[in-house]
């Protein structure tokens, strides 16, 4: 384990490294066979899973039901809405055949090219198309509206550039898809869902975001407007957490999805659709963890706190196991999720630096001595300060502890990124500020014409248009032509 956080690179010396190192170190997921797609191992998986829970939870509360559609989309559905093919056409993984067979000329496993498919199917980027292809079914009048559907699936994009987490070919995600009667109904429906994620990634991920609207030229392809959430990781650089779209009737029109209004007239269904995936668990990981391994928010932490016992010989490990064991179960009666490591294979010091490389947030460590004294020593992840605490009592200091701990990892991220969050009014000066990382906010003129040169010269992008953002005159700091409010620009993952 010395050798793991030795080997562990340096956030001063490569960030990029780091996370990488990080990930695998801490046993969340490793690369798979096949090029651009990850193996999440069980500890990883247990983080998501948290998630995943708290994330349906919220769902159902705002009224959405889970369903399940088809991996597979036929082709000619996404020739149906030209924005949408455009801007997933060169992601899209086909399948063009549905069996193989043994070479003849003893080469292995070929494709059978007599089982070419009449239509290529493609794996689903993501599924606006069959969604609205089978809510035409689903709806014929006001009465069957809204349309509140969810799923929890895999998407494939093919990648060319991936990393574990933060981008693959294949990830994990939640994809919800509504249909409403008015355009009122469906652009909160938007709004309502972004606000969702807003308050997961902050209240449960540790995560402050910004709130906002993408520009024309960084829109889901088919919307009318995305909404989304941005964060800033350590480095200063941007970090997509999460879109809700609002589709109006783009396609509805494409799949002939109408209803009769109450006024007795056709009318076409209006749309939404929003996800989020794996994705923020390379927020997650970019944004709180450090060189001594993953810091993890409480709230969504797979282990709260851990006890390890420090012992000679089995009688020690006795008595301290049945003094341990009532506090263990105040622990779980007070919904904190605990594990006792009594492992005889690994010496305390390693469990001590294993945990601390996966972020648990509390460490409990006990020995004889300490059942004498009646007390427990006590480490908090996120400072790496220990402390020695009474053992009566020590589960509601710990429930206690474990808010404060969470509260903490969003101060400090949040401080963080009004630290590295400045406005910029020329272009020198933006020239010069976007080489130190963070959020500048500039005035734009909202061409995306000035966008594009902006991300030509910079590799720097329009994140959004804060939705707070107070009306200010200025100019545009390329074009000197009038702006009403700033946005925020920033380089991003």
């Amino acid at each position: 384990m010395a050798k793991e956080l030795k080997d562990l690179t340096k956030r001063a010396d490569n960030y990029s490294q780091w996370y990488n190192d990080l990930v695998v170190k801490a046993d969340l997921a490793e690369q798979s066979p096949v090029r651009g797609c990850m193996i999440i191992k069980p500890y990883g998986y247990a983080i998501w899973e948290r998630m995943q829970q708290t994330l349906d939870a919220m769902f159902k509360e705002s009224g959405v039901q889970n369903a399940y559609f088809p991996l597979l989309i036929p082709k000619s559905f996404l020739c149906k809405e030209a924005e949408h093919v455009e801007g997933f056409a060169k992601e899209c993984a086909v399948v063009t055949h549905y069996r193989l067979k043994n070479d003849s000329a003893g080469n292995g496993v070929v494709v059978d090219p007599e089982a070419k498919l009449e239509e290529e199917l493609i794996i689903r980027p993501t599924s606006e198309t069959i969604i609205w292809n089978t809510y035409r079914n689903w709806i014929t009048s006001y009465r069957d509206l809204p349309i509140l559907c969810n799923q929890w699936a895999n998407v494939m994009r093919w990648e060319m550039r991936t990393r574990m987490f933060l981008r693959t070919s294949e990830f994990l995600w939640q994809e919800g898809h509504t249909a409403h009667a008015t355009r009122e109904e469906a652009e909160a429906k938007a709004k309502e869902m972004l606000e969702v994620y807003a308050s997961f990634a902050e209240k449960y991920l540790g995560l402050p975001v910004i709130r906002g609207v993408k520009s024309a030229n960084e829109r889901f392809a088919g919307a009318i407007d995305t909404y989304t959430i941005e964060a800033m990781m350590q480095d200063g650089k941007a970090l997509q957490s999460g879109t809700s779209h609002f589709l109006g009737q783009n396609f509805a029109k494409a799949f002939d999805v109408t209803f009769i209004n109450k006024e007795n007239k056709p009318e076409y269904v209006w749309a939404t659709s929003w996800g989020v995936s794996t994705r923020l668990m390379g927020a997650m990981i970019m944004a709180h963890s450090d060189d001594n391994g993953l810091v993890l928010p409480p709230h969504i932490a797979p282990i709260h706190v851990v006890i390890v016992p420090i012992y000679k010989n089995n009688e020690q490990l006795a008595m301290i196991s049945e003094k341990v064991a009532p506090v263990i179960e105040q622990l779980k009666a007070l919904g904190i999720r605990v594990k006792y490591d009594d492992a005889d294979n690994r010496r305390p010091g390693f469990k001590f630096a294993d945990y601390e490389l996966k972020g648990v947030p509390v460490r409990l460590a006990i020995g004889a001595r300490d059942i004498e004294n009646g007390t427990v020593e006590l480490m908090r992840r996120d400072t790496l300060e220990k402390q020695v605490e009474p053992l009566e009592g020590i589960a509601e200091f710990v429930k206690n502890l474990l808010e404060e701990i969470q509260q903490n990892i969003f101060d400090k991220a949040l401080a963080r990124r009004k630290e590295m969050t400045r406005e910029v009014d020329t272009w020198d000066q933006f020239k010069e500020e976007i080489e130190k990382g963070g959020f500048l906010m500039c005035h734009w003129d909202g061409t995306p014409e000035t966008e594009e040169r902006i991300k030509a010269e910079t590799k720097a992008t329009i994140r959004c248009i804060p939705v707070d953002a107070p009306e200010e005159e200025g100019k545009d700091m390329l074009t000197g032509l009038p702006s009403h409010r700033r946005v925020v620009i920033a380089r991003n993952y």
